[in-house]
């Protein structure tokens, strides 16, 4: 049973974020290396998080118990403005190495920043689901048996999906906010904030996870949509994607669009 937990548990939360891989990343070289970045750029942003939570942690220490449920509050807000914070500096660097591109080699096609803000948008979705949900899913191999002190025995696989959630924001996250830098639209920008702060406060209702979960994703639908639209799509577009009707769908692996 264990063993059926863990694999669910991790296709549930990996598996969307795995196919996207497959097929659009992972035969791009260019495209590979700029979700590695972007995955980099997630990993220092935890990095200066925690570092951050660590030095507040030491001031406070063992002697004010009460205080730890703010500092945890306090954490998550910073962590959140930092993983932002590195967001806007990655565009800012894709942004130059566009241009420095088209200046090296003015017959070399640039990836748009479209294809980019996807591209980062996996890496820091990825990376921030393995660190989120890693820990939890081992445990989940056991021992102990999850609701025995009445907890809620759907912990594993609501976190699974918290975690899917959290992967796919990220990558709408990413094609929102790159196109926000792009228009200079700040409105645009804080609202990838508050969105993103809004789902990482909603971990804090549990057990309460039918609340969490069906508040997550109506975030990620309605994320999800802006994203599409802001990425060039349309209703005729969608329908003619739905129905394999799109000439320039079917052709993409033979040209580029």
């Amino acid at each position: 049973m264990t063993a059926a937990v863990f694999f669910g548990c991790a296709f549930i939360a990996f598996g969307p974020a795995l196919a996207l891989y497959i097929f659009t990343i992972a035969t791009h070289s260019l495209r590979i290396i700029f979700l590695i970045a972007g995955a980099f750029f997630w990993l220092v942003s935890l990095l200066l998080s925690s570092l951050i939570w660590f030095v507040a942690g030491t001031i406070i220490g063992n002697k004010d118990e009460p205080l730890k449920k703010y500092l945890l509050i306090f954490g998550v807000l910073v962590s959140v403005i930092i993983q932002e914070a590195f967001r806007f500096s990655y565009y800012h660097l894709l942004k130059k190495a566009n241009e420095g591109l088209k200046t090296i080699s003015p017959f070399e096609t640039a990836l748009s920043m479209r294809l980019l803000a996807y591209v980062s948008g996996l890496g820091f979705g990825i990376m921030s689901g393995v660190f989120s949900f890693v820990n939890t899913l081992s445990d989940s191999l056991g021992p102990g048996t999850v609701g025995i002190h009445g907890d809620s025995p759907q912990f594993f696989l609501s976190s699974a999906f918290m975690t899917l959630v959290v992967i796919l924001l990220h990558v709408f996250w990413g094609v929102i906010f790159f196109d926000g830098c792009e228009k200079k639209h700040r409105c645009t920008l804080l609202i990838v904030l508050l969105t993103h702060l809004l789902v990482s406060a909603l971990t804090f209702l549990s057990p309460y996870y039918v609340i969490s979960l069906v508040s997550a994703y109506i975030i990620l639908v309605l994320m999800g949509i802006w994203a599409f639209f802001v990425a060039g799509g349309t209703c005729r577009s969608l329908k003619l994607c739905l129905l394999c009707q799109d000439k320039d769908f079917l052709l993409f692996n033979q040209r580029s669009r």
